[in-house]
């Protein structure tokens, strides 16, 4: 069951990232954040209602509250690099920042230890960022939204350090309070007369990337419950693979053969460091 959950996870996020990159490219990408996440507080608040919650502490809404700054800021950062780069590369890129600077902070801060599986991923984590950003023959240049998707790996990875650190006898609650949060924190930009005028598709675009959204992490918090954590971090962290076959077949993007090795790179790096 908890592999089944893992892998449903990534499934959801790849397709959660695609519908909100097309949708940021006809909106300002804090307003499709808000319309995702106004969606995601709904579905998560009754999905909590259902699963077990036998000590909900101040403490656990807490750190559910922190970890949604990182999810606002990362979905916005993300979207704005969606918009302006090409998917099959700054998902990948947003990917090995997000998974690589938690195993940072808890190698510096929390005095973890890492295989040497990991010290191998992090080796190739700089070379991988170099050949995705390095290309040519983009129309909108190669490095084009490589920095707005690194500042979002670095809000997401805000995210799951947080959100790793609630209690789990909390059952949903931190992440009805991650998605409130998140909400919050993309207000102040998306909610703007100005920028909330959009087609019916548009809003469906971003509806469903929220919905998508929130059904992905609520799967791999149940999945780190159900599964070994290594391994429910390793199957969902496979998530951007389904953004890159998506971008390459339905938006016809196209790679070099550097950037095809950038991207071994980056998956590589994304399995070495979860493990």
């Amino acid at each position: 069951m908890g592999v089944a959950l893992a892998l449903t996870s990534a499934l959801c996020f790849g397709l959660s990232d695609f519908a909100a990159g097309l949708a940021a490219r006809r909106l300002h990408s804090a307003v499709v954040v808000l319309l995702g996440q106004l969606c995601g507080v709904t579905l998560v608040t009754l999905l909590a209602l259902v699963v077990a919650a036998p000590h909900v502490t101040p403490a656990a809404l807490g750190w559910g509250a922190l970890s949604g700054i990182g999810t606002g800021l990362g979905a916005a950062f993300l979207f704005q690099a969606m918009k302006v780069g090409r998917f099959s590369l700054v998902v990948p890129l947003s990917d090995v920042a997000g998974v690589a600077i938690p195993v940072v902070i808890g190698v510096a801060l929390l005095h973890d230890r890492l295989s040497w599986w990991a010290w191998i991923g992090f080796v190739i984590a700089a070379p991988a960022i170099w050949l995705i950003t390095s290309g040519r023959g983009s129309r909108t240049g190669p490095a084009s939204g490589a920095g707005w998707a690194l500042l979002s790996g670095a809000a997401f990875a805000l995210q799951y350090v947080a959100l790793a650190r609630a209690d789990a006898a909390a059952g949903l609650w931190p992440l009805a309070m991650n998605r409130l949060v998140a909400v919050l924190t993309v207000v102040p930009v998306g909610a703007r007369r100005a920028r909330l005028r959009m087609t019916g598709s548009t809003a469906l675009l971003a509806v469903a990337s929220g919905v998508l959204g929130t059904s992905a992490i609520a799967a791999f918090v149940l999945a780190s419950r159900a599964q070994a954590l290594s391994v429910a971090v390793v199957l969902t962290s496979l998530y951007p693979a389904v953004t890159v076959l998506l971008g390459l077949t339905v938006l016809h993007e196209r790679l070099t053969g550097r950037q095809v090795t950038g991207l071994v790179c980056a998956a590589a790096t994304v399995v070495l460091v979860s493990l």
